[in-house]
C-alpha cells in the first residue's frame, strides 16, 4: 500500500468520506543561506520526503483538523473574526487559510487529515511543505487555481503573521515549483527562477543530526533583525539601498565602520553568500561539481564563523563528510542551530559515505543520526485518484 492510499484509508476511518490527497515536498538547500528574507540568491531543490493533507468538503463553515503525527481535533469556525495561534502545529494550516480568506476566497468548510515524513526539526522544510500542501488543497476544492508564485507568498506571509517566524520564500517556493533531478535558481527579489539540472552520478545526500531547531523561538527572528539594522545604518552612507542584496562587498568594507561588530559580520555573510550562489550556479552549468562542492563548504565556514547558526553536532557531521571518498561537497542546510546538512556525492560512493558518516557521527557525538540518500523531485501536487486505489 502506497503513502496515498494509506492517509485515504485514515481518512476514511476518520472522517466517513472519501477525500482528494495533495501531497507537498521538503526541500534541501544546496547553497545560498539565509539570503532569501535579505532579497539574495538561493539555490534549492525539492526532495521526496512529503507531507501529504487529505480533505473533503464540509456543508458548515469549520474547518476540522487532524494529524497523524499529534493527537487532537482542532476545530476552527472560519466565520469567526477571532481566530488566534495555538502555538501548536495547527497554526499553519490554520495560517493558510486565514490569508486565502483574506485574498477574498470563499472557504468552505472542509475536514483535513495531514501526515508527514519530512522529519521535524531537521531543516528539510517540513512547516513549509504543510503549508504548500494545505493551501493547494483548500485553493483547488474551493474551485479556484492559484499561481503558483502569488501561493508561495501567500504560505510565506502564513508563516511570518500567523505562525511568528519570519522567513523568507525559499521554502514555499521551491515546495510548489521544484522538478525532478534539477535544482532551483532563484532571485528572492524579483523571483525569477531557472532550472539546473543535477548530473546523474551524483546523489543528494541529508544528514539529520537528530539535534532538533525551532525557528520561531531560536536566533531565527534575530538574524534577521541584525541584518535590518545593517540596512539601517548603511543606508545612511548609501541612500536608495534596501537590503543587504544592494551592497558590494567593496562598500560593505568602506562603510563597515558604521556598524557593530555583530551586524558586520551578519551582512559579510549575506553579502558573500549571494556570490557564492551565483559562482556555483556558473559551476553547475558547466558541469563542474567541484567548484560547486568548494563554494558548499565556504559557504559552511561563513554560517559557522560570521552567521553562527551552526552547532557541534552540524559541524563535526561537515567535517566527517570531508574525509569521506566521492563527496564533492557538505554543508548544514535550513536555518540552522541543528538539523540537517546537505552533501553531494558521487552516486557510486553514496552507500558507503552514509554507512560510514553514521559510524562516526555516533562514534563522535553519541547521536544515531538518519541519513537519507535523495534525488531531487517534483513541486507539490494533487495525487491522481487512480493512485488511492490498491
Amino acid at each position: 500500500m502506497n503513502e496515498s492510499t494509506s492517509i485515504a484509508e485514515r481518512f476514511r476511518s476518520k472522517f466517513g468520506a472519501n477525500p482528494r490527497v495533495y501531497r507537498a515536498p521538503g526541500r534541501v538547500n544546496l547553497i545560498g543561506e539565509h539570503t532569501d528574507y535579505n532579497e539574495g540568491f538561493v539555490m534549492p531543490a525539492a526532495i521526496g520526503m512529503y507531507c501529504w493533507v487529505a480533505i473533503s468538503p464540509r456543508e458548515d463553515r469549520k474547518l476540522v483538523l487532524r494529524s497523524d503525527e499529534f493527537s487532537g481535533t482542532v476545530d476552527v469556525d472560519l466565520g469567526s473574526a477571532e481566530i488566534r495561534p495555538r502555538r501548536m502545529w495547527s497554526d499553519y494550516p490554520v495560517g493558510v487559510a486565514l490569508q486565502l480568506k483574506q485574498m477574498g476566497l470563499p472557504l468552505p468548510g472542509a475536514n483535513i487529515l495531514i501526515h508527514g515524513d519530512i522529519p521535524m526539526g531537521a531543516g528539510l522544510s517540513s512547516s513549509a511543505a504543510v503549508e504548500v500542501a494545505t493551501a493547494l488543497a483548500l485553493a483547488e476544492e474551493s474551485g479556484h487555481t492559484w499561481d503558483r508564485v502569488q501561493l508561495a507568498r501567500l504560505c510565506q506571509k502564513a508563516e511570518n503573521e500567523f505562525v511568528g517566524a519570519r522567513v523568507g520564500i525559499m521554502d514555499q517556493f521551491i515546495s510548489l515549483h521544484g522538478r525532478k533531478n534539477h535544482a532551483l535558481l532563484l532571485d528572492c527579489r524579483s523571483l525569477h527562477f531557472e532550472f539546473a539540472a543535477i548530473p546523474e552520478n551524483v546523489r543528494l545526500v541529508v544528514c539529520n543530526t537528530m539535534e532538533k531547531h525551532e525557528l520561531a523561538s531560536s536566533g531565527y527572528n534575530q538574524r534577521r533583525a541584525e541584518c535590518e539594522e545593517a540596512v539601517r545604518r548603511l543606508a545612511q552612507a548609501m541612500p536608495g539601498i534596501h537590503s543587504l542584496r544592494d551592497v558590494t562587498l567593496e562598500q560593505l568594507e568602506r562603510h563597515r565602520g558604521t556598524l557593530s561588530e555583530i551586524t558586520y559580520k551578519r551582512a559579510l555573510h549575506v553579502v558573500t553568500e549571494n556570490a557564492r550562489v551565483l559562482e556555483a550556479a556558473e559551476a553547475l552549468r558547466s558541469g563542474d561539481i567541484a567548484r560547486f562542492g568548494k563554494r558548499m563548504g565556504e559557504s559552511h565556514c561563513s554560517l559557522r564563523d560570521l552567521y553562527e547558526v551552526s552547532c557541534a553536532e552540524l559541524d563535526v557531521m561537515v567535517e566527517l563528510a570531508g574525509k569521506q571518498e566521492g563527496v564533492y561537497g557538505a554543508r548544514m542546510t535550513g536555518g540552522g542551530f541543528g538539523g540537517s546538512t546537505i552533501n553531494l556525492v558521487e552516486a557510486r560512493f553514496a552507500e558507503a559515505f552514509a554507512e560510514r558518516v553514521a559510524r562516526g557521527y555516533e562514534k563522535e557525538t553519541g547521536i544515531a543520526p538518519k541519513i537519507q540518500i535523495c534525488t531531487p523531485a517534483g513541486g507539490a501536487t494533487l495525487v491522481e485518484p487512480s493512485d488511492l486505489q490498491e
